[in-house]
């Protein structure tokens, strides 16, 4: 007899990946705050179609706005997590980054950061890439 969802025996299907993602932001926020780091927003997107999203917003102690780019993988096979934020997702996070910064007062010191999660744990690249 074929098993089915509710049937005591049952396999839970595979976590999604909007599950997974989830959790590598939570043990990348966790990792960051406990350098000090306070988060100011979570998944900031930008409005209409094409826009990008930010994983996490934090300030610095130094009062720097760090826009976080969060990546998990299990493998280091195609280059790591880090090497799966190239130009065109950079761009969408920069675009975004500069969407956030609209609705600012002040303009504060900023960067781009990569926290990459793989079997070998986390890796926090401060400055990954620039704005240009």
């Amino acid at each position: 007899m074929q098993s089915r969802k509710g049937f005591l025996g049952a396999q839970a299907a595979p976590p999604s990946s909007k599950k997974i993602g989830d959790a590598a932001e939570d043990e990348a926020l966790q990792y960051l705050q406990d350098r000090g780091l306070r988060l100011l927003t979570r998944n900031y997107r930008t409005p209409g179609r094409g826009g990008g999203e930010i994983d996490l917003v934090m300030r610095a102690t130094d009062g720097t706005l760090v826009f976080v780019e969060v990546r998990k993988r299990l493998s280091t096979r195609h280059g790591g997590a880090a090497a799966s934020v190239g130009w065109v997702k950079q761009k969408r996070i920069v675009r975004a980054a500069q969407h956030y910064l609209l609705g600012l007062r002040r303009l504060p010191p900023c960067r781009f950061d990569v926290v990459e999660i793989d079997a070998e744990g986390i890796h926090w690249l401060p400055g990954a890439f620039d704005a240009a």
